[in-house]
């Protein structure tokens, strides 16, 4: 019975000793990001600094252009009628009208118009 109380308690301690050592990692590299929840830290500083790099467009079409590896900065802020043409004549008129009313355009879409740009 002493041997099997032994082991039992030595795996009890390496299961506690585990889950303190995984808390210590989890604290310090802080995967999820908890710790300004927890300490009060300033949890929105990545918004504060986020700047608006063109404001014609919109939030999502700023993220999508920048998925592409494109500055939404150097995006001319004003089309002209040839572009628009253009843009119609590669994605459709309804599609156009789409993106212009705030949809993101798709990869595919990027490229195709973008000798249009």
């Amino acid at each position: 019975m002493k041997k099997f109380f032994t082991i039992f308690f030595v795996v009890l301690g390496v299961i506690f000793f585990t889950l303190i050592l995984a808390a210590v990692v989890f604290f310090i590299v802080d995967p999820f990001g908890l710790k300004p929840m927890l300490f009060g830290g300033d949890a929105t500083s990545e918004s504060a600094t986020t700047k608006d790099a063109n404001p014609l467009l919109t939030e999502s079409q700023e993220k999508t252009l920048q998925t592409f590896g494109i500055d939404p900065a150097n995006v001319p802020s004003t089309i002209t009628p040839e572009q628009e043409a253009c843009f119609v004549e590669k994605l459709g008129e309804e599609r156009v009208a789409e993106i212009k009313g705030g949809d993101s355009p798709t990869a595919a879409e990027y490229f195709k118009a973008k000798d249009c740009i």
